[in-house]
């Protein structure tokens, strides 16, 4: 008569649990064969018959809680020379196998996604421009003294617009009034009032940077109107005096005609003077 562990059928001399080999705490009685009819009746038996597997033990790390099918020290992990006799638990079984809901998942992600939604509503309401990032957008102009948009009470934007109109009359073909060149007029602007009141030194850039294509050869040059808030009244004064000292320059020819499609102009005002750059091709 022998004993055999009722979860892996493992023959034991003695009903003796747990099994050397599983773990199991349960053995059965059984009649074992000689020879191939033992071999065979261990080797179908657990196959052939349900039994009841009853509670499962396991040998513990008390150091690092490793788990072991077997009571044999040391443990796998950590080298304790000790491992102490548990009942086999599946809890955490049981919470590894629960789906986490996607709230949970994306909490901790919560406050890098309200950052970016910051950060997107800035960009797109304009309050921080595009161009702050690399590679993103038409370079910002350089920060320089004075004042971009009046001058002694007068329009600066508006004068553009009137210098733009007043140039039109000077030639055979219309030429537009183009927002890139405009933009590289503005630049250019003020990277010479920033270098000419302090120690700036705007970076270079190209037409390419600001989306520019001309397909005529690009022509630009700057003037400088003195005691503009003293002298000049409206904005049409001050245009008029611009668009003279332009069609005085060393590109009227390219101004007035040639095969340019756009023109762009900047005005900025430091000091009492306004300093004018203009930009065409």
């Amino acid at each position: 008569m022998k004993w055999r562990c009722t979860w892996c059928g493992k023959p034991h001399e003695e009903n003796d649990p747990p099994c050397d080999s599983c773990g199991h705490n349960k053995f059965e009685k059984a009649i074992v064969q000689e020879g191939e009819d033992r071999d065979r009746a261990a080797a179908q038996s657990p196959s052939t018959k349900t039994v009841d597997t009853g509670t499962t033990y396991v040998w513990e790390c008390p150091n690092c809680g490793r788990e072991h099918v077997k009571n044999n020290p040391p443990c796998s992990r950590c080298g304790n020379p000790e491992l102490e006799k548990t009942e086999q638990t599946y809890d955490d079984v049981e919470r590894e196998l629960d789906t986490p809901g996607w709230l949970e998942v994306a909490k901790p992600y919560l406050p890098v996604f309200a950052v970016l939604g910051v950060v997107f509503l800035l960009f797109a309401t304009g309050i921080v421009p595009a161009s702050i990032v690399p590679g993103v957008g038409t370079p910002s102009p350089p920060d320089a003294p004075g004042d971009g948009s009046q001058a002694a009470g007068l329009d600066l934007e508006a004068t553009e617009g009137e210098i733009h109109d007043r140039l039109e009359a000077e030639r055979e073909s219309p030429r537009n009034y183009d927002d890139g060149l405009a933009s590289v007029a503005e630049y250019t602007n003020r990277g010479f009032v920033a270098a000419e009141y302090g120690d700036a030194d705007p970076e270079p850039v190209g037409l390419d940077d600001f989306g520019v294509g001309c397909s005529a050869e690009y022509r630009s040059d700057r003037v400088a109107i003195a005691n503009a808030g003293e002298e000049f009244a409206s904005e049409g004064a001050l245009a008029d005096a611009v668009v003279d000292q332009l069609l005085a320059s060393d590109i009227a020819v390219e101004i007035t005609g040639g095969d340019a499609a756009g023109e762009g102009v900047d005005l900025h005002a430091v000091d009492g003077t306004v300093y004018v750059a203009y930009a065409t091709c």
